[in-house]
């Protein structure tokens, strides 16, 4: 068995296959080769080098982002210690100061002033802080959950009178949370944030930003986002209320627990026509959902540290807000030869499909395909071919299956071939 493979692998290192042109006349299969090459062309043409630009060279923007936003709101929240009666005004409600492409505008807010290092009682809503005896409360252990270290003492609660809970060493009094049922600070929704945009296409050596159409910067500091107004679709200030509405959502309930809001500006530019075409375009959409019934909005907590009669005290914020994140995205596209002889090429290899898919019908779906088969394949040998031998026990029996240099016969159409069909 191994030597009759073995002659058979060296037989075909010793062949060569030369394509044979057929003509074949036959509406099935003419109709078939005509539609695909129509498919092939079609692809090439309309979708590759029309629709997909297949023409063009292209670069991905590079952008940077700056934002900085305005507004004042007033509170008199006169029964709610933490927070009282004053004016908020930027450095209050925008933690941190700056982010990379991203801003944080707090709406609502737990405020837990006065504390300091002390012992107090821990949250009875903590799991892990409810006890019975001292027993329960092991000394300098943390509570888990909870806001500091067990000092070993179980106390009754002041906050349900129910429960007994462990005394901690921690910030005292521990935050309440518990946050209001109306936003705080629901007047930032008529602040306003000016976004800066500056993009580059380093390959076509073209820079573009989003301010466009201003001749000053009274105009400009006068002028508001309006995407159905012919110059204010290019100003780069923004109502806050005005993109939660973009998004389909409604200010008030979103203030609330807070929430994440998508703005993206997308630099699409053909530069084959003029520079002045290449614009900003903007989409707003939320990023996370109202629907959600655990870990719902967007919150997080930060510490204003004080010194007051040699005590070291903070205040303790919980922040809910809204948080924008800016996604800059798009691409430039200008004419170069070189991509599109590729398309070209790329199209003119394609067409040999339609080749191979006509030669699977007429061979294999027909009903003359036998006599196609006959017609399309020929073997020729030569007086040098490698000759493989068979070893019957007898001597070695020499196998020629054509004559040297002689085509075989080729055979008139059968009687029961109608036509080639």
């Amino acid at each position: 068995m191994a030597p009759k493979l073995v002659r058979s692998a060296v037989s075909l290192f010793f062949e060569y296959d030369t394509p044979r042109i057929v003509h074949i006349k036959s509406k099935k299969v003419g109709i078939i080769n005509r539609f695909l090459q129509l498919c092939v062309i079609g692809y090439v043409i309309g979708y590759a080098i029309v629709y997909k630009k297949g023409y063009q060279d292209f670069e991905d923007v590079q952008s940077a982002v700056t934002t900085k936003v305005k507004g004042v709101a007033f509170t008199n929240l006169t029964d709610n210690p933490g927070i009282g009666t004053r004016v908020w005004d930027v450095a209050d409600y925008i933690v941190p100061p700056q982010e990379n492409n991203a801003f944080f505008v707090m709406t609502n807010m737990v405020i837990t002033p006065n504390q300091t290092f002390s012992e107090c009682e821990e949250d009875p809503g903590v799991k892990d802080a409810l006890c019975q005896t001292d027993e329960d409360c092991t000394p300098n252990t943390p509570v888990t959950a909870g806001n500091g270290y067990r000092t070993g003492i179980c106390i009754n609660s002041t906050r349900d009178k129910t429960q007994r809970v462990c005394e901690i060493y921690a910030w005292c009094p521990v935050e309440i949370d518990q946050a209001p049922k109306t936003a705080v600070l629901l007047e930032s929704r008529n602040f306003t944030v000016f976004i800066k945009n500056n993009v580059e296409f380093p390959k076509f050596s073209v820079k573009r930003r989003n301010i466009l159409g201003f001749k000053s910067d009274q105009a400009l500091g006068n002028c508001r986002f309006s995407p159905t107004d012919p110059l204010n679709k290019f100003c780069p200030i923004f109502i806050l209320a005005d993109i939660v509405n973009f998004t389909s959502q409604d200010y008030a309930v979103l203030a609330l627990s807070g929430g994440v809001i998508q703005i993206v500006i997308t630099w699409d530019c053909n530069l084959d026509y003029s520079v002045d075409e290449c614009v900003p375009e903007y989409t707003f959409r939320r990023l996370d959902s109202d629907d959600y019934k655990v870990s719902k909005g967007y919150n997080f907590r930060y510490a204003e540290h004080y010194m007051e009669e040699n005590v070291r005290k903070r205040t303790l914020v919980k922040a809910y807000g809204i948080r924008f994140i800016l996604t800059v995205q798009g691409r430039a596209g200008k004419f170069n030869v070189v991509p599109l002889l590729l398309n070209i090429g790329s199209g003119l290899a394609l067409l040999s499909i339609a080749t191979i898919v006509c030669d699977v019908v007429v061979l294999y779906f027909l009903k003359a395909r036998t006599y196609y088969r006959d017609k399309k394949y020929l073997t020729v040998t030569g007086d040098d071919a490698y000759e493989q031998r068979n070893w019957n026990g007898c001597g070695p029996q020499r196998v020629m299956e054509e004559d040297r240099f002689k085509e075989n016969k080729e055979d008139n159409t059968p009687s029961n071939v109608n036509n080639g069909k």
